[in-house]
């Protein structure tokens, strides 16, 4: 079967290879990088306690230091599930969500001519460099060199040309050169007339900046209008079958090459924006294709960075296109995966910025980006006024609709504890924030409501979500270490296991790693060190547990680690609908009753010993056998067991 042109670029680009080597490996987590997209692992493919099997994310190659295996995300399918070629595709396909392709008798003809196409775009870039050269371009080279800074050097790095103002100097050009008419029209560069003439160059008297594809190949133009009356500004190639504007971006990559050697990625909004951050030494600017960002534009960046920069022009326009960012990522983010924003002073674009204050300016402006829930919530709040109840629970409503299309929990859960803070910066500041009160006869008042302090904020009723399920997983860990020989019993449940704390993180994937060792402590200390399982044990609610003081109790072993399993299963099973209305509380009124209700039903189903109040509020108390009682159901029993015991105990009448 032969595939479409593109479709494995395309799948290439979907696929993220740390993912897909993930399945197979235990990462090294101390000489890993994720935020670079470096990844190490004993290699899968011979065995070895070393991480010597390296893993690009950024270019999608593994290589093997010890038995020399090579390939991308397809050959690593096909080594480790043992299927061909077409069946490692199909299982990618599926995982990313692409449709495979029906057989296609043609498939080679379209291969054929795409080379051709790319071909053809090569000659153009040519041809347009060349006309910069010539007096006809005389305005353009004034405008890029005198008002834009840019030197003879950068202009040829950029590969920037000159379409002259004629109404088919390009067709002419390409067809003296044996290019067929179809060809041209194909790629873009011309259409056809509609009275019957000669087909037309597309871009006419404009600066042309060439679009490449990740791979380097010409794929589009974008062409910059010399005469100020044009009514298109900037003109992007039409949609091709090399071009699609929103699957690409400008400068993806020498940018993703120099994302991999620690620059910053930044998303800016134009060409002449990448050009000049470049030029300034801020190599990984990338801009989108004369659309809004799209969701697939979003996933190439944060396949070469995990938190990219947007660059906002100061006008109107930059705003609004920030915004229209932030909903689209909002549903898409996860535990290090966001953005951050970088506001431009007095309505400047990068380019003007540098020009004006140079690259220290920049910098400056970039350092201080600000997260996506600060922006967020400016945006809601900005030039409004919130002195009245109704107008503080529509901004309630607005953030609560914004937050819940954040599908990840925990990402939702700490969003809606930033938003909290910031709406209590912005009733009042210091311990006391400003609350309005009805004071009588129509009129309102504001009045301090305290805030917690920091003795308050860290003591043990206010320590954060998830630090009993740490407590439990350090329990697990230790108990796996006395007791070893129970691990294989509870190799997937461990596995599963998502420690909140790295410490334990490490001690986890060690205990993966070597839980086959005759000497399971032995091997985990020649691997991470002794430093790590002395503070585990030292743990004070590690040292009192049976299990664990009990060493080789295999019994107990597995009974404890069976409870342990089960109480960290049902946090997870509750997550969800804990994260939403943890959430909607952030966000609402504080007296919200049905929501804290909500609340406080969520934690009574993750664990049954927790306190609770039936409906009609009778305090209902559990009895040694687990069941709930009322309190005053329970005291009529004891009363009566009592009666009857004095009964038992009086001596009958003479």
């Amino acid at each position: 079967m032969s595939l479409p042109p593109g479709f494995l670029d395309e799948l290439r680009t979907r696929v993220s290879l740390s993912q897909v080597v993930g399945r197979k490996v235990m990462w090294d987590t101390k000489k890993s990088n994720q935020g670079k997209g470096d990844w190490w692992a004993p290699c899968p493919f011979h065995q070895e306690k070393s991480a010597s099997f390296h893993v690009d994310d950024r270019k999608g190659y593994y290589y093997c230091f010890g038995c020399h295996a090579k390939g991308d995300a397809i050959s690593f399918v096909q080594e480790t599930e043992n299927v061909g070629f077409m069946e490692a595709i199909e299982i990618l396909a599926q995982e990313s969500g692409m449709q495979m392709p029906a057989r296609d008798p043609q498939a080679k003809q379209k291969a054929d001519k795409r080379s051709q196409l790319i071909e053809v775009m090569e000659q153009a870039v040519k041809f347009f460099r060349l006309q910069l050269k010539t007096a006809a371009a005389e305005q353009a080279r004034a405008y890029l060199i005198q008002k834009r800074g840019l030197t003879e050097a950068a202009l040829d790095r950029w590969e920037i040309g000159f379409a002259p103002a004629g109404w088919q100097n390009l067709y002419d050009a390409l067809t003296g050169r044996g290019v067929p008419e179809d060809l041209i029209i194909a790629a873009g560069l011309a259409k056809p007339s509609d009275r019957g003439k000669r087909p037309y160059d597309v871009f006419r008297d404009r600066i042309m900046f060439p679009i490449r594809d990740a791979r380097g190949r010409a794929i589009a133009f974008g062409g910059r209008a010399m005469d100020p009356k044009d009514n298109a500004k900037y003109l992007n190639s039409p949609e091709t079958e090399l071009f699609d504007k929103g699957r690409n971006l400008y400068n993806h990559g020498p940018a993703r090459e120099a994302t991999g050697k620690d620059h910053r990625l930044i998303l800016a909004e134009g060409y002449m924006d990448v050009i000049a951050l470049s030029e300034a030494g801020f190599q990984g600017a990338v801009a989108p294709l004369g659309t809004a960002v799209t969701e697939h534009q979003l996933d190439l960046l944060w396949r070469m960075a995990p938190e990219p920069v947007v660059t906002l022009d100061g006008d109107t326009a930059g705003q609004r296109a920030a915004m229209r960012v932030i909903d689209l990522a909002l549903p898409k983010l996860k535990a290090g995966q966001s953005l951050r924003f970088a506001v431009m002073p007095d309505g400047k674009d990068p380019d003007d910025l540098i020009r004006a204050q140079g690259p220290a300016a920049m910098e400056k402006v970039l350092d201080g980006a600000m997260p996506m829930v600060r922006l967020l919530w400016q945006r809601e709040i900005e030039g409004k006024v919130f002195d009245s109840p109704e107008r503080r629970a529509a901004l309630d409503k607005t953030l609560r609709e914004k937050l819940n299309k954040i599908a990840d929990p925990s990402i939702k859960s700490h969003y809606g504890e930033a938003i909290r803070d910031l709406r209590s910066e912005l009733w009042g500041s210091g311990q006391q924030r400003r609350e309005w009160v009805p004071r009588g006869r129509g009129q309102w008042q504001q009045r301090g409501v305290a805030v917690p302090t920091a003795a308050a904020k860290n003591s043990a009723l206010a320590q954060p979500e998830g630090a009993a399920d740490s407590l439990r997983e350090a329990v697990v860990l230790a108990i796996f270490l006395r007791t070893p020989e129970v691990t294989v019993q509870f190799l997937a449940d461990l596995e599963h296991m998502e420690c909140r704390r790295p410490e334990l993180a490490q001690i986890r994937d060690a205990i993966l790693t070597h839980y086959h060792a005759d000497d399971l402590v032995a091997a985990i200390t020649g691997s991470i060190g002794a430093a790590p399982l002395e503070n585990l044990f030292a743990e004070r609610h590690v040292a009192i547990t049976p299990a664990v003081r009990r060493a080789g109790d295999s019994e107990l072993a597995i009974n404890s680690l069976k409870e342990e399993f089960a109480k960290l299963a049902a946090r997870r099973g509750h997550l969800i609908e804990l994260a939403e209305a943890e959430q909607d509380l952030a966000v609402a009124n504080d007296d919200d009753e049905g929501l804290t209700w909500r609340v406080g039903r969520a934690a009574l189903a993750v664990d049954p010993t927790t306190p609770r109040m039936v409906e009609d509020t009778t305090e209902v108390v559990i009895a040694e056998n687990g069941l709930a009682l009322r309190k005053e159901e329970r005291d009529r029993f004891r009363k009566m067991v009592e009666n009857l015991s004095m009964k038992k105990n009086t001596p009958p009448k003479a």
